[in-house]
C-alpha cells in the first residue's frame, strides 16, 4: 500500500529502504536477548572468563565457522546518514561491510581486546532454531558504493577493541 501512495505522488524513486546485517556497537543493552553477541559474550567473559558458542549441525561447517557479516554501529550510521543525504538514492539498500567473519574470528577479536585468551564451548542449538538457522550471511554493497560511500568499513578486530575497550570495559554509553 506504501509503495502505491509514494508511486502516485510521484516520490517512490525517492525512498529508501534499508536492511541492516548483524549491528553491534554502544547503547545496545535495551535490546536483551537480541544484542549482539560481543555484548553478551563481554558479559560471560566477565562472568566467568568463557564464551559458549553454538556447535554447528552441519558437516561442511566446523564448530564457530559460521559466518556473518558483522557491523559496527558507527559503520552503519555514516551509511545511513550519506544515504539520507544524498537525493538522488532510492531503493533498497544493504547495511553491512560486505565480509563475513566467523563466530571464532569475533569472539578471538573480543578476547585479544581483553588481553585475554579465548576460552570457548560449544553448545548444541537449540533444536527450535537448528532448521532455520543461517551458516552463512554476506551483505552486497555495490549498490551502497555506486550510490557513492566511499569510507571504508572498520576493521573486525578494531570496531570489536573500540567497543570493548571504549564502552563495555567501564559501562560507558555512546554521548556520555
Amino acid at each position: 500500500l506504501f509503495d502505491q501512495y509514494a508511486a502516485a505522488m510521484g516520490v517512490l524513486p525517492n525512498v529508501v529502504g534499508l536492511k541492516y546485517f548483524n549491528v553491534y556497537g554502544p547503547n545496545e543493552a535495551h535490546k536483551g536477548d537480541m544484542r549482539s553477541l560481543v555484548h553478551k559474550a563481554y558479559g560471560q567473559i566477565e562472568a566467568t572468563g568463557r564464551v559458549q558458542l553454538f556447535r554447528s549441525h552441519r558437516p561442511d561447517f566446523r564448530d564457530g565457522e559460521q559466518r556473518r557479516d558483522f557491523l559496527y554501529v558507527k559503520d552503519a550510521v555514516a551509511m545511513t546518514l550519506h544515504l539520507a543525504m544524498t537525493p538522488s538514492a532510492g531503493g533498497l539498500y544493504n547495511i553491512g561491510s560486505g565480509e563475513a567473519h566467523t563466530w571464532l574470528q569475533l569472539t578471538g577479536a573480543l578476547f585479544e581486546a581483553l588481553g585475554r585468551a579465548p576460552q570457548i564451548d560449544f553448545i548444541d542449538m537449540p533444536e527450535s532454531i537448528r532448521a532455520k538457522y543461517q551458516y552463512h550471511t554476506q551483505a552486497r554493497i555495490d549498490k551502497l558504493r555506486a550510490a557513492g560511500y566511499r569510507a571504508p568499513v572498520t576493521p573486525l578486530a578494531d570496531a570489536v577493541r573500540d567497543y570493548v575497550q571504549g564502552y563495555l570495559v567501564g559501562d560507558r554509553r555512546l554521548g556520555d
